[in-house]
């Protein structure tokens, strides 16, 4: 794999990533005098007091459970979707587009804290989108599903849709969406909020997020990128929900969905050098399913695509 350049090019010091090139030593003696160890306070809530107000304070806690006390709005379809189109909330929405159940989409903004509400804790006690609701559930009886991983093998197994028959691409296909949940997108997410939303003002770690984090998303990029070579989808040729898990955040990063400046992340992770990658994305993004299932619950609505236009 051709590593990006611009990691190539630098090394970590300190918690500040410099140019390995054309650098002047002796012109960072003021920085080196300045670079004392890092010593953390005594607990981590001195430190996030310290640290003050940040972009996603109201929703960084310590603890679990309701802080308002709010019923979830109901459809009156079995299956009831409480989303945001995130990445992983978009996930769910591809399956649902490409069933062509019905269903209700309630869109759920984590930055009023609609996910803290009684209602969407009942429904999820980790407080994270997406759920399902399934008011005809096993026996009859509801039941809340959440993890994007559960949700997308729980429909496509009440469905029997968009899982391979054959035993051993089943386990195939598990290997796939653990891979995705452990690694591509918990990694990814890091490397965002380094790359686009950590405090401006933290230059040295943001500079070390973005190399970790960043060359990490590289590695598990090329994982999947080499895995695809010769392949249509995941799978071979079968569209399953390996795809569905694994596309949102590769979808992300390939539109460049993560901006700093001038800079996003298509860019800056060198994007291009993933052919097979790039050439997945596009054979997914002409499903028919795709546009409207990674429009779920976006701009303040449950399905934007419904919406009269004035």
């Amino acid at each position: 794999m051709q590593l990006n350049r611009q990691f190539r090019r630098c090394v970590v010091s300190c918690g500040t990533l410099y140019p390995s090139r054309n650098t002047n030593l002796r012109s960072n003696k003021k920085m080196s005098s300045d670079s004392a160890a890092w010593a953390p306070p005594p607990t981590i809530g001195e430190l996030f007091e310290k640290m003050g107000k940040q972009e996603f304070s109201a929703i960084n806690r310590p603890v679990s459970g309701a802080q308002t006390e709010k019923a979830l709005p109901e459809g009156s379809t079995p299956l009831q979707l409480y989303s945001l189109a995130t990445p992983n909330g978009q996930k769910v929405g591809l399956i649902l587009e490409e069933l062509g159940v019905e269903y209700d989409a309630h869109y759920v903004n984590i930055f009023e804290g609609d996910q803290f509400t009684s209602g969407f804790v009942a429904a999820n006690p980790n407080s994270k989108i997406p759920v399902l609701v399934d008011k005809e559930g096993p026996g009859g009886k509801p039941i809340n599903v959440w993890e994007t991983a559960s949700i997308l093998l729980y429909l496509a197994e009440k469905h029997n849709k968009f899982l391979p028959s054959d035993p051993a691409k089943k386990v195939e296909m598990m290997n796939w969406i653990f891979w995705q949940m452990g690694g591509q997108g918990p990694m990814t997410g890091q490397f965002g909020h380094f790359f686009a939303y950590a405090p401006k003002d933290q230059h040295g770690a943001r500079s070390y997020g973005a190399a970790r984090y960043g060359m990490e998303v590289q590695r598990l990029s090329h994982v999947l990128d080499t895995h695809l070579a010769g392949k249509d989808f995941i799978l071979g040729s079968e569209y399953t929900i390996a795809d569905m898990c694994c596309f949102p955040w590769v979808n992300w990063l390939a539109s460049g969905g993560y901006k700093c400046g001038e800079v996003n992340s298509q860019k800056f992770l060198e994007f291009d050098q993933y052919k097979n990658l790039n050439a997945w994305v596009k054979r997914i993004q002409a499903r028919p399913a795709t546009d409207r299932g990674l429009k779920v619950c976006s701009n303040g609505v449950g399905k934007p695509w419904l919406e009269k236009k004035e």
